[in-house]
């Protein structure tokens, strides 16, 4: 199978992951506009399955180094299985209030405070269990992407004092935020930390991936299912509307978006190995600026905001970099 071999390269995976994970909604801000979010979902699930699979069947199965894909997931244990679906189960979720926050407040909002936090909280929880990098640089950083998250959240209510806006947007990014934070521990508890000698049991990060992803399709039947009848904004949806609303431009907006965020989960697992998983998912997670400039620059979701907030954004933004810089070079220290 594929490996990372340097630090180098895992950064530059983790930063098209970074790339990924701001840019999907993109895709639910396009979709959207034309039918309801969990109807989206639905495709966007099935792109993240579909994706998984491809990448084990090719970079999870070539080389002569590590487990191929078939075999890697007939020997996992059933506590590995367990704990790489149950990451999806958690992620699903909190990947659907995150949604609805979007929905609601804008993906400047929902991402810097949703997916901020989880930074913070996993980049916490991951170093605990894996302690790799200078703890200094490491939670300096995340002390950075914390106070970005605090002016982010700032401008959010300057901006709402002149909106008919209500704080369920807000509430809605920390809630799915705490969750977030949480996921990646399940998948990361369930792969090797050599890939080249997978120890028996645990899987490879292909392989992980795709059993994740078997969690988040699989639980969506439960989780979407109440946000389609119990919508938290708009009218609710049937399983009939996803076959007579939907065309084929919309399915394929959402297949694209579980491709595009599919693509960041592999690469984060995949460089997992080098970069260590708490600077792996925090990194990644630098897709809070990324998701915070498509929302203030491309979708001018703060074009009317008063005086003095995009003031706030820009500091927002250098925290956020000046957060993720120390989070690199925490593994080179």
């Amino acid at each position: 199978m594929f490996i990372v071999e340097s630090y180098a390269v895992a950064v530059i995976l983790l930063l098209i992951t970074m790339f990924c994970w701001g840019s999907w909604a993109n895709t639910q801000k396009l979709a959207t506009q034309s039918w309801p979010f969990p109807l989206f979902y639905w495709d966007y699930t099935l792109g993240i399955v579909l994706l998984s699979l491809l990448f084990a069947l090719t970079l999870g199965s070539i080389g002569s180094e590590g487990r191929s894909f078939w075999v890697d997931l007939q020997q996992a244990s059933p506590g590995a299985l367990l704990s790489a679906f149950l990451g999806g189960v958690v992620f699903n979720i909190a990947n659907l209030l995150l949604v609805a926050a979007i929905d609601i407040a804008g993906m400047a909002v929902a991402f810097p405070v949703g997916i901020g936090l989880a930074l913070v909280l996993g980049v916490l929880v991951n170093y605990v269990a894996t302690p790799l990098g200078n703890p200094v640089l490491l939670f300096g950083g995340v002390l950075l992407v914390t106070v970005a998250i605090i002016l982010d959240a700032w401008a959010y209510h300057q901006k709402s004092r002149q909106t008919a806006f209500s704080g369920k947007g807000l509430w809605l990014s920390v809630l799915a935020g705490v969750l977030m934070g949480f996921f990646f521990r399940f998948v990361a508890a369930s792969v090797a930390t050599d890939f080249a000698n997978p120890s028996p049991g645990l899987m490879t990060p292909y392989t992980a991936v795709f059993v994740f992803s078997l969690g988040i399709f699989l639980s969506n039947f439960l989780w979407n299912t109440f946000f389609m009848y119990r919508p938290l904004k708009g009218p609710k949806v049937t399983y009939q509307a996803y076959f007579t609303r939907g065309t084929p431009r919309l399915h394929l907006i959402g297949l694209l978006g579980g491709i595009i965020w599919c693509i960041g989960m592999s690469f984060s697992m995949i460089a997992s190995e080098q970069a260590g998983f708490a600077i792996s998912y925090g990194l990644g997670q630098g897709a809070t600026m990324i998701a915070a400039a498509w929302g203030v620059f491309i979708w001018k979701e703060f074009a009317d905001a008063p005086k003095g907030t995009h003031k706030l954004l820009y500091a927002m933004f250098a925290c956020f970099l000046m957060g993720l810089t120390c989070i690199i070079i925490a593994r080179l220290s």
